[in-house]
């Protein structure tokens, strides 16, 4: 893209990022207007299986289908106008018709949609949930609301600063659906849509937020028995009779195993925390304000919600402390042996340094007795030499010889273990 200022060229990722704002844009809806939604769980295969399977749905209808790379996608089919999200682990659908119904849930969106279509969509259900949007002249009556709710309690509030009432039960309906029940007091179009994607997203998020609960309540006995055995390990460490090897192998399984939970489930937890902070903001969007008698929405779910997500948060935190606790322990178990190590090692060394200290003393002796060896076989070497002289008519006596000559010898082999011995040092 040109300018019309001589400034410098774009970053490579601009218009990507600043277009990112308008990614997800709400659909515009006339109203009265009811929507079916589906959340599911996807593995990778199945992703890639999903968008041929939305293309088949917009050939089916004439529609250009989403790019190959896209991750949401928005279209108005014959009956009904669909919007479909993918995210990391779960992808949503949500259906809309516009137009009144004979009575409220009598007909939801979903019946417009093919079924054989459907009928292949893949993955596992999370979330599927019904919401309608009565007329404006409609009023906020209990009474005949709770039937819509087959008399369930029921949680609801008025929302978007008293432009709408929204109704539910928070239940799973006999067809397999929760419902949300929405009354227009003053709701613009653009409203409407934004409004019960809010809803959608609540719904979802909450049961995302709480796929991490059951793993919670499963580690809890492994959590237990964990921190029972490093006191156990602790406590066998104040004993002066303790096998320190045997508790250092125990400790090291101990921290293997925690390592594997916390590895296994961090993700898991760290997710929850994360959804249960949209659920959160998503309630704040509403702007709820009570109707006199009933629970608000936001109350309910975080009476329910939130002691589910404490118990994750506390595992996760309890399990990275016992992490912690099992590391220091480790650490100083490890210090513990290494300086019985040590002391082992010092007394080894003082028991060389007397072996050592003996052999010199020994080798000095038996260099002394060396000497006097190599002085006697010198000596008689030149008695030998002596003896041979005076037999050849020579006046030598040899033991004259013999005997002035052993001074001299000893002084030779003196000085020679003298210079062996400069030879060592200077080697070493």
């Amino acid at each position: 893209m040109t300018t019309v200022y001589p400034i410098p060229e774009n970053h490579p990722q601009r218009f990507i990022l600043h277009n990112e704002v308008h990614a997800r844009s709400s659909v515009i809806l006339g109203l009265p207007v009811r929507a079916s939604h589906l959340a599911l769980s996807r593995s990778s295969e199945e992703k890639i299986h999903e968008r041929k399977h939305l293309t088949q749905l917009c050939e089916r209808f004439g529609v250009s289908a989403p790019a190959a790379d896209a991750d949401h996608f928005s279209a108005t089919f014959d009956s009904f106008q669909i919007r479909w999200e993918q995210h990391g682990e779960f992808s949503t659908y949500t259906f809309y018709v516009q137009g009144e119904e004979e009575k409220p849930f009598s007909s939801p969106a979903l019946k417009k949609v093919p079924a054989d279509w459907l009928s292949n969509l893949t993955g596992k259900i999370l979330v599927a949930t019904h919401a309608t949007i009565l007329p404006k002249n409609e009023q906020c009556d209990l009474t005949k609301i709770a039937p819509l709710f087959v008399n369930n309690p029921i949680v609801g509030s008025t929302v978007t600063g008293g432009a709408a009432c929204v109704f539910t039960d928070f239940r799973i309906h006999v067809d397999g659906f929760s419902r949300f029940l929405i009354v227009n007091e003053d709701l613009r179009v653009e409203q409407g849509a934004r409004l019960m994607h809010r809803l959608f997203e609540i719904e979802v998020y909450r049961v995302l937020a709480l796929l991490a609960f059951p793993i919670a309540r499963k580690l809890y006995p492994e959590l237990k028995k964990a921190d029972q055995q490093l006191y156990t390990i602790t406590n066998a460490m104040t004993e002066s009779t303790g096998n320190d090897s045997k508790l250092l192998d125990e400790l090291t399984i101990l921290a293997a195993e925690i390592e594997h939970h916390v590895s296994s489930n961090h993700l898991r937890f760290a997710a929850a925390n994360a959804y249960y902070n949209l659920v959160e903001q998503r309630l704040i969007d509403l702007r709820e304000v009570r109707i006199q008698g009933l629970q608000t929405i936001g109350e309910f779910i975080k009476r329910r919600l939130e002691p589910a997500v404490n118990t994750c948060r506390s595992t996760s935190n309890r399990f990275t402390s016992l992490s912690e606790r099992v590391g220091n322990t480790s650490q100083l178990l490890r210090t513990r042996v290494d300086i019985i190590i040590e002391r082992q090692n010092q007394g080894l060394l003082a028991s060389m340094a007397l072996r050592a200290k003996m052999q010199l003393r020994m080798q000095q002796m038996v260099e002394g007795i060396s000497v006097v060896a190599i002085t006697y076989y010198a000596a008689s070497l030149i008695r030998a030499m002596a003896e041979t002289l005076h037999a050849l008519d020579f006046h030598v006596n040899p033991e004259i010889i013999e005997g002035a000559a052993i001074p001299f010898i000893l002084i030779g082999i003196g000085l020679g273990f003298k210079r062996i011995h400069h030879i060592i040092k200077n080697m070493s």
